[in-house]
This record gives C-alpha cells, sequence and structure tokens, in this order.
C-alpha cells in the first residue's frame, strides 16, 4: 500500500482563499543567496480539487522526492510558469530587484490571469493583479510550495549543466552556493562568466 503523507493544512489555507479569489497563484524563488548562476522562480495555480502527496517547503523534501513532485505538480496543475532573472540582470540591478522581476515574468508567463498572487517572503513584485506576501509561505500554503519545488528543481537541474560546462567548479555539488569547496575553487580558477561579480567585489577587484 502506498504510503500517503498529505500536509492538509497547506491546501485548506489556499481553499479558504478561494471563497474571494477564485484563482490563487503561488510564487516561490530558489537560488538568490549563491555566488553563481541565475535566479529562478515559479508561478503555480492549483485549485480545490488538487492534492498532492507530500507537498511542502521544498527544503523540507529530499532532491529524489522534488524531483517525483516536480512531474505531478506540472501533470494537476491549472497553470504553472517557471521564469529567471539572468546573472547580468543581477548584477545590474541587485539580487532582490532581480528577483522581484523574475517574478513578475513568472506570474506574467501562466496564461491564466490570478485574482490573487500569494508572495513567499516579504515584499512584493510589481504585478498586474492583487497581490500578498506571506513570510514561510511555502510551509503555509500548497501553491507557494508547489512554487518552491518548482523553482528548486528547475535551478538544480540548471546548475547541473553549468557544471558540465564549468567542471572545474564543481556546481554539482554546491549549487553555487559560498561553500569551502566553492572559495577554494574561486581561487584555484578565478571568477567565471556565470558568477556574480557584485557577489565577489573583492575577488573580482
Amino acid at each position: 500500500m502506498a504510503r500517503i503523507i498529505l500536509h492538509q493544512e497547506l491546501f485548506d489555507h489556499d481553499t479558504e482563499l478561494r471563497r474571494e479569489y477564485p484563482v490563487i497563484c503561488g510564487v516561490d524563488e530558489a537560488g538568490r543567496g549563491p555566488l553563481a548562476g541565475d535566479v529562478y522562480t515559479a508561478a503555480v495555480i492549483l485549485n480545490d480539487s488538487t492534492l498532492i502527496n507530500y507537498l511542502n517547503d521544498s527544503k523540507k523534501i529530499s532532491e529524489k522526492r522534488r524531483e517525483l513532485l516536480y512531474d505531478e505538480i506540472i501533470e494537476k496543475a491549472d497553470a504553472y510558469c517557471v521564469a529567471t532573472a539572468s546573472v547580468e540582470e543581477i548584477d545590474q540591478l541587485n539580487i532582490l530587484q532581480a528577483t522581484m522581476l523574475a517574478m513578475k515574468r513568472a506570474v506574467e508567463g501562466l496564461g491564466i490571469k490570478p485574482d490573487l498572487a500569494l508572495i513567499d517572503g516579504n515584499r512584493l513584485p510589481e504585478l498586474d493583479c492583487e497581490s500578498r506576501y506571506v513570510i514561510h509561505g511555502d510551509a503555509i500554503s500548497a501553491s507557494i510550495a508547489a512554487a518552491s519545488v518548482l523553482a528548486k528543481v528547475s535551478r538544480d537541474r540548471y546548475m547541473r549543466i553549468l557544471d558540465e560546462k564549468y567542471p572545474q567548479y564543481c556546481f554539482s555539488q554546491h549549487k553555487g552556493y559560498g561553500t569551502k569547496l566553492h572559495y577554494e575553487k574561486l581561487a584555484e580558477y578565478g571568477i567565471s562568466d556565470v558568477h556574480r561579480k557584485t557577489f565577489l567585489k573583492k575577488l573580482y577587484d
């Protein structure tokens, strides 16, 4: 028999909101903190009939489980979109504004205009719909949790591609974050064109 772990409270949160806002999208990001790579965001629209086993904050789910959930979310969502802001945009705008831009792209890419966008965190992008932020939203809202999984899996896949292109930096191991290994590789090989120069000013100078 299949094991069922359903975090019902996440779905109940969104169901309650749909009494006033029939179409809700959840929005989350992955990759604000790393020293390298694009920042990824996702927007997801679910409905009241959608239940997804194991769905939770992506940081609380194993990588293998996230990969399985990714396919299920895409299959069951009414709409979804994954969007990015580039390393160049991060360096030009700063990471916060680049993340807001990527979130805006994700919501606009849904193909369905939501009545309400739930944004994980404490800042709001400029959207053509009503929005509200939800601190720790990926542990509160099923829609945001689904977005967190899509954003995280998409960025991890992207970092594995960068690892193939720049094997000397071991991106598949640290995903671009400022680990001891990553700094050792930066000291050995210098900064690549996929590193965020504004995050590495001392090394860059």
